[in-house]
């Protein structure tokens, strides 16, 4: 089963939005986004964002579709502690390109990106995290996962996870999300992976 998505919440909610069975569309927010500090040298915390809240070990899975339109308009799964300390990782539309993109911020914010070689109609984000680790998968099809990042967040603190779009520069675009899971790792996943990571 699914997050139902009817008992989420919003920060920064955009001004049209609706649900529909196990799909959120939305209508990004124009001169949206997260971001603090390096290398622009602002800080932005107010792109539309729709979570829940868990805690202890997960994994979480996404499918993403967007109409792109603008320079850094992108659209994916975001997993926040505060207002300085989040992952953000999902596609992002750069100089006519799609690429696979991951903001992870610590008081700053780093940018990794992978640029794929012809635009996509949607991809799968997934996300586990372990620890103090969280470690980001992408899929085009949902069921061969390539790594994109692997990242520290603070452990034993719960975070807010699910879907946001941000929109820099342009005047907004359309973004659906589906399919949204979150699953709490069982011991056995977690004690298997303990064993296999620290041997």
């Amino acid at each position: 089963m699914g997050q139902s998505l009817e008992k989420m919440n919003w920060f920064n909610e955009p001004d049209n939005w609706e649900i529909k069975g196990d799909t959120l569309l939305m209508d990004v927010t124009p001169k949206s986004d997260y971001w603090r500090v390096s290398h622009y040298g602002f800080t932005v915390d107010d792109a539309p964002f729709y979570y829940a809240e868990y805690g202890g070990e997960f994994e979480a899975k996404l499918k993403i579709m967007g109409d792109y339109k603008t320079r850094f308009d992108q659209a994916g799964m975001m997993i926040r502690l505060d207002h300085e300390n989040y992952i953000k990782a999902g596609i992002e539309y750069v100089d006519g390109r799609y690429n696979l993109s991951t903001v992870v911020t610590h008081k700053t914010s780093d940018w990794s990106v992978i640029t794929l070689d012809r635009p996509v109609d949607h991809i799968w984000i997934r996300a586990v995290r372990r620890r103090d680790a969280v470690e980001i998968f992408y899929s085009f099809d949902d069921k061969e996962y390539i790594m994109m990042r692997n990242a520290w967040l603070e452990a034993n603190h719960p975070v807010r996870i699910g879907m946001y779009g941000a929109c820099p520069d342009g005047n907004g675009f359309k973004v659906s999300f589906s399919d949204f899971k979150v699953s709490h790792l069982p011991d056995a996943v977690r004690s298997e992976w303990l064993k296999n990571n620290h041997a």
